[in-house]
């Protein structure tokens, strides 16, 4: 039962509040909380993404997910809705045609009396800021921006990869990283050292030969995305070639980033701008620093800070919200996480 909560809490026969699910490329975290912002319980499993799995197989890993949360939570034999509200915030929920087919696939599943569907980065930038309005941007796998302003309108982007215009995210470094590499080993472009880390990591001697594998389907190119560490330990570790791609994804963020708080007019605010996903992990104050200062240069008196807890925390909020819990219950589930 992996990443289940450990806490289990004696339930009356009211139904939680919220169902919660962050659902990611990769992996999905549930959770179940009372009206008060109880954490009930919270499980991960893998990915429900109906891009990754298909709509079919992504709502049975959801309603497995739903009911092995409620028995983490005590809610045996329940013959039902497990919570009043399903608030689930979901790679994928990109257009407005994906939000609907995902409502009714979710509203079929009958795990809650209503269902909110939002994208995921919704539920980073609910979970870095209790004000509710602010940006967020999201870097994993691909890149995406989310906002929403202070009188409650809200605006992302496409977030469906390069047809987008997006760049960024771990396929993206993985994809430069490549690159550099084998133009470094055969002349094209500068000598890096990415010319030894690449291949290494897949257990490879030459940069063309990773170009090999990936050719013949030996390698899946998803793969790719897995680079980013390396890329970053190159950059730190000076590495001019390895900085260049770290840079370009600095501005990337900066410049969605900024792009978004103009069009929801915060330029002139204390706007917060969240950082979440797995590329934001990394420690390189150089990265941070040029991609806070290319946001700074246009909203001066904007704030930027990575999200340290996990985004499910946002999706269990954004319940909160709907159902009207107090702002103590909002801060009871924040000492949660």
């Amino acid at each position: 039962m992996p990443g289940a909560y450990s806490g289990r809490h004696p339930m009356t026969t009211e139904l939680p509040a919220v169902l919660a699910v962050d659902g990611g490329n990769s992996k999905t975290d549930v959770a179940l909380v009372s009206a008060d912002g109880t954490l009930l319980a919270l499980v991960t499993g893998p990915t429900v993404s109906h891009q990754q799995v298909g709509l079919r197989r992504g709502m049975s890993r959801l309603r497995e997910l739903a009911e092995q949360a409620a028995r983490e939570a005590g809610l045996n034999g329940v013959d039902g809705p497990l919570a009043s509200v399903l608030a689930a915030c979901l790679a994928g929920a990109d257009f407005p045609r994906d939000i609907r087919r995902l409502t009714r696939a979710v509203d079929s599943l009958r795990l809650a009396d209503e269902a909110i569907i939002r994208n995921d980065g919704f539920a980073t930038l609910r979970a870095g800021t209790d004000r509710r309005w602010g940006v967020a941007v999201i870097c994993g796998s691909g890149i995406n921006c989310v906002g929403v302003a202070a009188d409650g309108r809200s605006a992302s982007y496409p977030a469906v990869g390069e047809i987008a215009g997006d760049w960024g995210g771990g396929r993206s470094l993985g994809d430069a990283a490549l690159a550099a590499a084998v133009r470094g080993r055969d002349g094209r472009g500068p000598r890096t050292s990415l010319e030894l880390a690449v291949p290494a990591h897949f257990g490879l001697r030459r940069p063309i030969d990773v170009t090999g594998a990936l050719y013949g389907s030996r390698l899946e190119e998803e793969r790719l995305r897995d680079l980013a560490p390396a890329v970053f330990q190159a950059a730190s570790a000076g590495d001019p070639v390895a900085r260049e791609i770290i840079d370009r994804l600095a501005d990337e963020a900066a410049v969605m980033a900024t792009a978004m708080i103009r069009r929801l007019r915060l330029v002139r605010t204390d706007v917060e701008v969240i950082l979440g996903g797995a590329i934001f992990r990394a420690t390189d104050p150089a990265f941070y620093e040029r991609l806070t200062s290319g946001i700074t240069r246009v909203a001066t008196a904007a704030v930027v800070r990575r999200l340290s807890a996990r985004p499910v925390l946002g999706a269990a909020l954004l319940g909160l919200d709907r159902v009207g819990s107090p702002v103590s219950a909002a801060d009871r589930l924040r000492a949660s996480f």
